[in-house]
């Protein structure tokens, strides 16, 4: 078994969707990025890469390629399970995080849950979600931005 840590953060503005863990969220803002910027899926998406000795999202999705502008993160967060899997290698368990003040997550979080689960081909009591607020606090207490943070475990596949 071996274990990956994920973190990412994102601006929020004006003018974007925003998008976490793969699910459309109406809200406002959106979040800034080069691709469609899931904050959720690329703190997850950097787990998986550390835990299969890959290094990070930057290495393997630059943000000056513009092949993956606007990408979906569901797609960028397959690419990376593919890996997994060329290597023999599945996911075994996910936790995560997502730090914001608002909106609220939770009648999005089955979905979320749902769709990450699909993606990694793993059962979904084995993938969790989490959302929390920054008591105010920083820049994700002000509304700036969302923070989110990931840790998986991966297991060699049965054979």
């Amino acid at each position: 078994m071996k274990v990956g840590f994920g973190y990412d953060s994102h601006q929020l503005v004006k003018g974007r969707r925003l998008v976490i863990g793969g699910v459309e969220v109406p809200f406002e803002k959106g979040l800034l990025g080069h691709s469609d910027a899931d904050v959720l899926l690329h703190a997850i998406g950097d787990a998986l890469l550390g835990a299969i000795g890959e290094g990070d999202l930057g290495r393997h999705f630059p943000d000056t390629d513009p092949a993956y502008r606007d990408m979906s993160s569901l797609l960028i967060l397959q690419k990376i399970n593919d890996m997994a899997d060329r290597k023999g290698l599945v996911v075994g368990n996910l936790d995560s995080t997502v730090v914001l003040e608002k909106p609220r997550l939770a009648e999005f979080v089955p979905l979320m849950v749902a769709r990450i689960a699909s993606v990694l081909g793993i059962e979904q009591s084995r993938v969790n979600v989490k959302a929390k607020t920054n008591e105010k606090m920083g820049f994700i207490g002000r509304g700036e931005g969302i923070a989110a943070f990931a840790v998986l475990t991966v297991k060699e596949k049965k054979a």
